[in-house]
């Protein structure tokens, strides 16, 4: 795949040039040390949420191709050394950058409710009618949302759950220098390395989860994007198995299949939606939470769930759930502030419940049923 990124002084001549407005982003991991897999934000979040996303100021702009597809990124000047440090080309860093949601023919959606995520897909699985489609095939950085791909090839190669896993220094955060509960030389059976990636987003478990992999983690990747081709997910890329490489990308039509795929994994649906798991390295015990506060909530019923965070994917949730006895999937990408995609998901269910929406499609199907 071949893809472009621009330095900064290539993206500020782009930027002018197309006269596209620019976005203020978090600025932070998830699963950093400290936080429990919770995102740390910066302090320009509080901005961020008082502009709309088509003002978004004091950005750089890059674009990319990604399978034909445009992914137009934006980074905020001043996070652009912690974005990609000490990557450096001819003498001139290279930026990592978020994705801007109006460039592109990225809209906001006029006949569903108003998000903060720059990309929202809602489908009814029973039809696989989308109930809410905005910019669904947009390519776009998708964070640890990867840590699903991550799960289902380490399930395919049927290696031993119980085989004994150890940290390394290979497994530390090189890409954004994040930092992680897990300690170099931690000891882990692949079983909770799995769990808690997929439950806390923890990304040293998932980087030893693809060094363990037969051939290593260049073959777990290879792995990885021949799961994706195979399931029909052609806007996708893989770069690295944690999702803090933003060449992770994918669009939420792609996503949508990700997620049925996954969820016929029962490992993959039980770890995914633990709301806590305590874990024995060897050094400590460690207690784990969710990195998404909505399994906690017994308004929801929840089959499987990924939250992904970095500065370049936004705030960004995937999540098989059922409403009014109906199942769906909802994919919500690139939104800013730190509850922001878990309020995203709740004005998502408020508006199919309160429109009629999922009613509407429960009586289609008893008509049908009855003619």
């Amino acid at each position: 795949m071949r893809r472009t990124v621009l330095s900064i002084a290539m993206s500020v001549a782009f930027g002018a040039a197309v006269g596209v407005p620019t976005l203020a982003t978090a600025a932070s991991t998830e699963a950093s040390a400290g936080t429990h897999g919770k995102a740390k934000h910066h302090p320009h979040d509080a901005a961020a949420k008082k502009v709309a996303r088509s003002t978004r100021n004091g950005a750089v702009h890059a674009s990319s191709t990604v399978r034909g597809k445009h992914v137009l990124h934006t980074a905020v000047a001043s996070e652009v050394p912690r974005a990609r440090r000490g990557r450096r080309h001819g003498g001139v860093h290279q930026v990592a950058f978020a994705p801007a949601a109006h460039a592109f023919n990225l809209q906001e959606m006029h006949d569903g409710p108003a998000l903060r995520s720059s990309v929202a897909y809602v489908i009814d699985e029973n039809t696989a009618s989308p109930l809410i489609d905005k910019n669904s095939s947009a390519v776009v950085p998708i964070a640890s949302i990867s840590k699903l791909m991550t799960a289902m090839v380490t399930l395919d190669a049927k290696l031993p759950l119980d085989d004994m896993m150890m940290v390394t220094d290979e497994d530390r955060d090189y890409e954004k220098g994040s930092g992680s509960r897990l300690s170099v030389g931690s000891k882990l059976s692949r079983e909770d390395m799995l769990h808690i990636a997929l439950m806390s987003s923890e990304n040293r478990a998932a980087a030893a989860l693809s060094r363990y992999y037969p051939g290593g983690r260049p073959a777990f990747i290879v792995a990885m994007n021949k799961k994706a081709h195979d399931l029909g997910m052609l806007d996708t890329h893989f770069d690295d198995p944690t999702g803090l490489n933003f060449h992770n990308v994918s669009s939420a039509h792609d996503l949508v299949k990700m997620v049925e795929a996954a969820y016929k994994y029962p490992l993959i649906r039980q770890f995914s939606t633990a709301q806590s798991y305590e874990v024995n390295t060897g050094r400590a015990r460690l207690q784990y939470n969710s990195s998404n506060a909505l399994v906690h909530s017994a308004a929801w019923d929840i089959g499987l769930q990924k939250t992904g965070f970095i500065n370049e994917a936004g705030e960004c949730m995937v999540m098989q759930t059922t409403i009014q006895s109906r199942p769906v999937v909802i994919v919500l990408l690139d939104s800013v502030g730190k509850y922001s995609r878990v309020a995203d998901a709740q004005r998502v269910r408020n508006w199919l419940i309160q429109t009629g929406a999922i009613e509407r499609l429960t009586q289609a199907d008893t008509h049908h049923a009855g003619a």
